[in-house]
């Protein structure tokens, strides 16, 4: 089961915080992504961006990273700030 955790406006646009996920061995954040979709289609034009940053167990990392049983995924927009 990998949990996923949605921040910032993405939160507010998906109108979730955080859901459970089963997938397959060997996914991708990409996988989970496309799990997302399928889960909930009406969530295509969020998560679809290639903006996206992604984090896995805290650490950001590319949409082709592979995630494990139990790791907690998160999706957020890019910050900005100034």
């Amino acid at each position: 089961m990998i949990t996923v955790l949605f921040f910032a406006q993405l939160r507010e646009q998906l109108q979730c915080e955080k859901l459970s996920v089963e997938l397959p061995a060997d996914s991708s954040v990409t996988g989970l992504r496309e799990k997302l979709i399928e889960l909930h289609p009406t969530w295509l034009e969020f998560l679809a961006s290639d903006k996206l940053l992604f984090s896995v167990n805290q650490t950001l990392v590319k949409a082709s990273h592979v995630i494990q049983n139990g790791d907690e995924v998160a999706f957020f927009p890019p910050v900005t700030g100034g």
